[in-house]
């Protein structure tokens, strides 16, 4: 399963840190979308720009696909290196990319591709079933790699152990070379799985899966490497992807060229800029400035009111106008439910249940999100989105009004008083503990509401701030009582997001714990427990093993209602700005770190400057 430090994302780096984990400012996700714009009208009119897509980004860190776990790095990487599956602009079903057809034993364990012919690598070499031996054994192998887990463990392909010995305890981990991976011929791609797994070809359009030229680089047995590793990670990535790599500023800018003789037909823009800006205000002068084609409005600069919603589609996308801004200009708007959660943690150790339950009991969901994200997203009463919910947002939305114990949009201060009051709390013995958030305004402003509620119900909260990375480590030791974090997607089923509430998963004795919050020996933990092993033991792509695996997921999302190990707060909507002379397709609810730049238009005066 994806480890802590790779599944959490927009932020800092260390995914749990990472492609998962998102700072939740309530600041805009890039995204995109052109009322009317449809696919096949970009095909046809399709003519490259004279001048590269303006954007924004956050801090990257690296430029190798299996060494990212942030969101800003993984929209620069999308652009450069291509996967055999892709999420077509970010929507979540998957469709070939460098394979031109697969397929699948009756048992789901063997997969066999077909890799078109022709696609090259920005080097020029011919893209071929080698070079994906190549770099899948680094995503295993490589000491590099932070996405091992999604080939070995995830997906599960087969592979050989060996035992290590490290401060006196011994583990297996994989033994370099044994990856059940073959190249039967140039363009023959083999895949042998342990056992079978519901979500193998979505997993396999994550960038990680990504192409490299067989022997790039040498971190890995059997290759000396044609560069250094930093050279390649920071300054000459080749991929097979849309753009190829022009140039990389820490903490100031990055910058792709088109590649014209790419597989897929040359793309639309001479390439994207991205500027790196991280504080809110000065994304939003920037966006003001008419600097980008594609603008960040921070919660702080939004304004509802604003919004004209003229189209909703068939997948619940909203586009319209924003407007007008600061400028003067009214611009093109999308919103777009992507699969995330963000939640309070609790440290079930160290921050008593009676305590955990009058932070449910006081929270108004609904309220935070109109007040505090101004309507930026949607409550959120289970750690699975709506989207990925088993039966879909209807069935989360009656679940939750029907089952919800702790008051389904609305607060409940006198249950939250007689639950501490029942554990013995009063006026005069008064229960404490901290809420640590990550740099963020936003989510101070949502601890600063639980603790004035919380006073009432006879308990004190602190409030602290830290920055990410080390919010990130204090949780894995176990050095945090409540936290503030999200969870985005590594691929699209409940499975993914309730690994956290998996208890042994929230162990923080052992070396990655996905979440931090201790959770055993409770009959909630039990039946959490048993619910994982029943959708660990039907993996399989199959009817009856989905029915199997959306029971056990509701019984998960119970197990943590009862003990709240997890306090869902919300569900964030991404939303896109973008000025009128750019036409660019839809995102989807992948997000837009998963849109390739491969339609569009931009208007060849060059647009405002």
């Amino acid at each position: 399963m994806t480890n802590s430090a790779s599944s959490h994302t927009d932020e800092p780096t260390d995914d749990v840190s990472r492609r998962g984990f998102l700072k939740a400012t309530g600041g805009v996700a890039a995204a995109a979308a052109v009322t009317g714009f449809s696919g096949s009208a970009v095909a046809q009119q399709q003519q490259q720009s004279s001048r590269p897509l303006r954007m924004i980004n956050s801090t990257m860190t690296t430029m190798d696909p299996i060494a990212a776990t942030d969101t800003a790095s993984g929209i620069v990487i999308q652009q450069v290196f291509d996967a055999l599956m892709n999420y077509p602009q970010g929507e979540i079903s998957v469709e070939p990319l460098l394979a031109e057809s697969y397929d699948t034993s009756d048992d789901f364990t063997t997969y066999t591709f077909t890799l078109k012919q022709g696609a090259s690598f920005h080097n020029g070499d011919e893209v071929t079933a080698q070079d994906f031996v190549y770099a899948w054994e680094r995503l295993a192998a490589s000491q590099n790699s932070r996405r091992s887990n999604f080939i070995l463990d995830v997906i599960g392909v087969q592979h050989e152990t060996q035992t290590v010995t490290e401060n006196g305890e011994e583990s297996q981990v994989y033994q370099p070379g044994t990856l059940a991976v073959e190249a039967q011929d140039d363009y023959t791609l083999r895949m042998q799985l342990d056992k079978p797994f519901h979500a193998t070809l979505p997993m396999l359009a994550y960038t990680s899966f990504a192409a490299l030229p067989e022997g790039l680089v040498g971190d890995i047995e059997g290759y000396d490497g044609q560069m250094s590793y930093n050279e390649f990670a920071t300054s000459n990535p080749v991929g097979a992807g849309p753009y190829q790599f022009q140039n990389w500023q820490t903490n100031t800018e990055a910058s792709v060229t088109a590649f014209d003789n790419y597989h897929g037909g040359a793309p639309p823009f001479s390439g994207v800029h991205w500027q790196i800006i991280e504080d809110p205000d000065a994304r939003y002068n920037y966006s003001m400035n008419k600097n980008v084609d594609i603008l960040s409005i921070p919660t702080s600069k939004y304004d509802p009111n604003l919004v004209s919603v003229q189209e909703t589609d068939d997948l619940g996308r909203k586009s319209g106008t924003y407007g007008p801004v600061r400028n003067g200009e009214t611009v093109n708007y999308l919103a777009v439910a992507t699969i995330n959660a963000f939640y309070f943690g609790f440290n079930t150790a160290a921050v008593e249940k009676p305590a955990r339950q009058a932070a449910a009991y006081a929270l108004d969901q609904q309220t935070a999100v109109q007040q505090v994200f101004k309507g930026r997203g949607e409550a959120a009463y289970h750690f699975t989105p709506p989207n990925i919910y088993p039966g879909g947002a209807t069935a989360y939305d009656q679940h939750a009004e029907q089952n919800y114990p702790y008051g389904y949009n609305e607060s409940q201060l006198d249950q939250a008083r007689s639950v501490m009051e029942d554990a013995g709390y009063g006026p005069n013995n008064r229960y404490s503990f901290t809420i640590t958030t990550y740099q963020s305004d936003t989510w101070q402003q949502i601890a600063g509401i639980l603790q004035d509620q919380l006073r009432s119900a006879h308990i004190d909260i602190s409030l602290e701030q830290a920055p990410f990375a080390t919010l990130l480590q204090r949780g894995r030791q176990g050095n945090l009582e409540a936290y503030t974090l999200g969870w985005i997607m590594d691929w699209p089923a409940p499975d993914n997001f309730l690994q956290l509430l998996d208890p042994p998963n929230t162990d923080t004795s052992k070396p990655a714990p996905l979440s931090y919050i201790n959770w055993s020996g409770t009959q909630a933990a039990q039946q959490a427990t048993q619910a994982w092993q029943t959708i660990q033991d039907n993996p399989e792509p199959s009817d009856s093993a989905q029915q199997a695996r959306d029971t056990a997921y509701v019984q998960i999302e119970e197990a943590n209602w009862e003990d709240v190990g997890f306090l869902p707060v919300y569900h964030r909507t991404d939303e896109r700005f973008w000025y009128q002379d750019l036409q660019i397709p839809k995102f989807g609810g992948a997000g837009v770190s998963r849109q390739m730049f491969i339609k569009g238009q931009l208007e060849q005066s060059g647009g405002s400057s």
